[in-house]
């Protein structure tokens, strides 16, 4: 697995290109912001010569779909999201976009994914692991080979996700986090869609969400 991480946008939402080494595929998680940025991200894409086949969005907020229609439109790539995510790619409240002054319009999703679905790029394998909190849809993406995890904005180096947004619920990312994120093995690289990477054991010892 290559991981090529690019940080896009106002939010410095952490965009990742995830590339099967063995079949040059790979997929995108969280194209945010503007079409300058995105055009950075396709940039990095026709450079290496990946084939782009999906982009997965762990979550509907606007920093984390933006990109989705400019990069749609050039690798003609599916659009993955939560079923319980999907109607905010299409609808700028809900997306939160009309909060920052835009009214961002994603395409509608190819697919949606569900708890426990697998998610292929080349010969490698994500898992999806439905995270709901930050939002009800909010999904982690998990490569048991390569021990990894992609949190979107649920767990962060040192914090989680805020709870304070409409559909989102501090009780339901707890219960996400204690129950599936902090059950992965100590050892696993946790990607977030904000901020530097980490590890689920190092944020067992120091994060204070996660004192039990």
């Amino acid at each position: 697995m290559q991981i090529h991480s690019l940080t896009v946008g106002p939010l410095a939402t952490n965009c990742y290109i995830i590339i099967c080494e063995r079949t040059r595929k790979s997929l995108i998680i969280d194209p945010g912001f503007s079409a300058e940025e995105s055009n950075d991200i396709l940039k990095e894409i026709v450079q290496h010569g990946f084939k782009v086949e999906n982009i997965i969005n762990t979550h509907g907020h606007v920093d984390h779909i933006s990109g989705n229609g400019f990069l749609k439109a050039f690798t003609k790539c599916n659009i993955l999201i939560h079923k319980k995510d999907a109607s905010m790619l299409t609808n700028p409240q809900r997306n939160l976009s009309y909060m920052l002054g835009h009214s961002v319009i994603s395409p509608e999703a190819d697919s949606l994914v569900e708890n426990g679905e697998i998610i292929e790029v080349g010969n490698l394998k994500l898992e999806v692991i439905h995270t709901p909190g930050h939002t009800e849809g909010s999904i982690s993406l998990y490569c048991e080979e390569e021990g990894v995890v992609f949190t979107g904005d649920t767990l962060f180096a040192g914090s989680i996700g805020r709870t304070d947004l409409p559909g989102s619920s501090f009780e339901e990312i707890m219960r996400s986090l204690k129950e599936k994120l902090m059950n992965l093995p100590d050892e696993t690289v946790v990607y977030p869609g904000h901020g530097d990477k980490t590890t689920i054991g190092r944020e067992k010892r120091i994060n204070p969400f996660l004192s039990f």
